[in-house]
């Protein structure tokens, strides 16, 4: 079983809020709607997206995600990335594609 935190450990993506570690990652879904992503994000999955937004950190909070990966250099704010910390959300960030750190997850499952 992978989890958010073998993606700490393999230092696959830049950490920039350590949450729930212990949580199983599932699998990937990548989606930028944030309307769809309420309704389809599987719980357990890292979403990958590139909307990097406090909106985002509700849908994750909401669809009991196990991480946020925000890819191709999107980025939260100061005051979303005290949002996902109090929130126990797990947040990378990327310049990698969506679908490149989609993939890069997909492996270590």
């Amino acid at each position: 079983m992978t989890a958010v935190r073998d993606l700490i450990e393999k230092n696959c993506f830049e950490l920039k809020n350590r949450g729930r570690a212990d949580k199983a990652v599932t699998k990937v879904f990548c989606c930028d709607l944030l309307s769809v992503a309420m309704g389809k994000a599987p719980e357990g999955c890292a979403w990958v997206t590139v909307m990097g937004n406090r909106n985002t950190l509700a849908v994750a909070s909401l669809a009991d995600v196990s991480c946020v990966i925000l890819a191709e250099g999107a980025a939260l704010t100061p005051e979303d990335l005290a949002c996902a910390e109090k929130e126990e959300i797990t947040v990378f960030y990327t310049e990698l594609p969506v679908f490149e750190a989609a993939l890069a997850v997909h492996g270590l499952l």
